[in-house]
């Protein structure tokens, strides 16, 4: 069994005022599978071409394990070198992923092989291009960032499904109090609906990325990701224009984010249980009142 997922708009390419009206103001995802077909990225980067330019670059990795609860989220388990992890991800499955790498800032001329589409919108943080890599098997947990960016998500070397929930729906989806992730202990792809009863009736989308297609995830839209082949994503963030959007941002990071860490290192297992049956709570009084409407 599974949400009630639909499929994401997926155009080739669109006008400034065909995406601010149908897409951006509506808060609704859209794949661009045309945005990338004059970037050098699109043919340049391989696995074989990022291990040449940065393979000596030490990069922490994470797993699929679920997190704990004595450190920050995200927390890294492992370290190595960038050339052994993208020859990892090419040879054989792995959950191990690099959460959040700016590869840009050790090799800056990287900025040269991409377009960022202003023509589209503003407000784009240029210079926090993120990239994510993983190996088959590997897995972002559900969660939505928390710095509450426009995201433009472009995939490069193989496939990537993601499911994606707008965030009207965090309580059922069962939120963490305090953060930006829901409980771990579901399986997104195949959720239980017994043990987690809030979960049936959720409405997401469902997407299939493949090499060059661009999803836009518009500000506050909860994701999860699993990489079906090693490959990697570069993710352009833009600022929403509203200031009590960014006021929200503000308060995540100095709320969600550094609270938050403190209250799991002083705490630790029971701050984490304490959170974790308050989302169940949450949920099943959401799921009770017949929220969201």
């Amino acid at each position: 069994m599974s949400f009630i997922l639909k499929p994401v708009d997926t155009v080739e390419t669109i006008s400034r005022e065909d995406f601010k009206k149908n897409y951006l103001d509506a808060g609704k995802p859209l794949i661009i599978k045309g945005l990338t077909k004059d970037w050098p990225a699109r043919e340049k980067w391989t696995t074989d071409y990022l291990k040449e330019i940065g393979g000596n670059i030490e990069v922490n990795l994470v797993d699929n394990s679920k997190a704990d609860p004595t450190k920050p989220i995200n927390a890294s388990i492992a370290s190595m070198k960038f050339g052994d992890y993208l020859d990892l991800i090419k040879r054989e499955p792995t959950e191990l992923r690099i959460f959040f790498f700016n590869l840009f800032k050790h090799v800056p001329s990287l900025i040269n092989d991409i377009k960022i589409p202003k023509d589209l919108m503003g407000g784009f943080i240029e210079s926090m291009p993120a990239m994510f890599f993983g190996g088959s098997n590997s897995v972002t947990f559900l969660h939505y960032d928390i710095d509450l960016p426009h995201l433009f998500h472009t995939h490069f070397g193989g496939r990537k499904h993601i499911i994606l929930f707008d965030n009207k729906w965090k309580k059922r989806l069962y939120c963490i109090p305090n953060a930006t992730y829901a409980l771990e202990d579901y399986d997104v792809a195949n959720p239980d609906f017994e043990k987690f009863p809030a979960l049936k009736g959720v409405e997401g989308y469902e997407v299939f990325l493949e090499h060059g297609d661009t999803l836009f995830m518009p500000t506050g839209m909860w994701h999860w990701m699993k990489y079906l082949d090693g490959s990697f994503s570069l993710s352009l963030r833009a600022w929403d224009a509203s200031l009590s959007r960014k006021a929200a941002s503000v308060f995540n990071l100095a709320v969600k984010g550094g609270v938050d860490s403190l209250l799991k290192m002083a705490f630790k297992a029971p701050y984490a249980q304490w959170r974790e049956k308050l989302a169940i709570k949450r949920a099943e009084r959401a799921l009770k009142n017949g929220n969201p409407k």
